[in-house]
């Protein structure tokens, strides 16, 4: 069994399944327009408690460079597009993504 996120920037939404199926869906934020959410399947390649900044309890660095999935210190954040590229979501949701995903998971993120 291999669990993987869907990154849905049309509903902005971050959905977690094990093989096809699923376990959960978490609201999120994504790029603003002049920045972007990039498309495509990536894997989390770190993890890193308490980054720091607006990176909220938690960072999970993309495969993508300077791209992640994160907490943020800005909760009315989610559920806009506001951020320069990177996928926020709630500490508290980021925090329990984190404890059922692991390095080299997958993350296809689409329209």
């Amino acid at each position: 069994m291999t669990k993987w996120i869907d990154v849905n920037l049309t509903t902005l939404t971050l959905t977690l399944y094990e093989d096809h199926v699923f376990i959960k869906a978490y609201p999120i934020a994504a790029g603003k327009m002049l920045t972007p959410t990039p498309t495509g399947t990536y894997t989390i390649i770190n993890k890193q408690e308490n980054p720091g900044g607006p990176y909220g309890a938690l960072w999970m660095g993309l495969s993508k460079p300077h791209y992640g999935i994160h907490g943020t210190n800005d909760p009315s954040s989610i559920g806009k597009r506001v951020s320069r590229g990177c996928i926020r979501m709630y500490n508290h949701d980021v925090l329990e993504l984190s404890g059922q995903v692991s390095i080299g998971t997958n993350v296809r993120i689409h329209d």
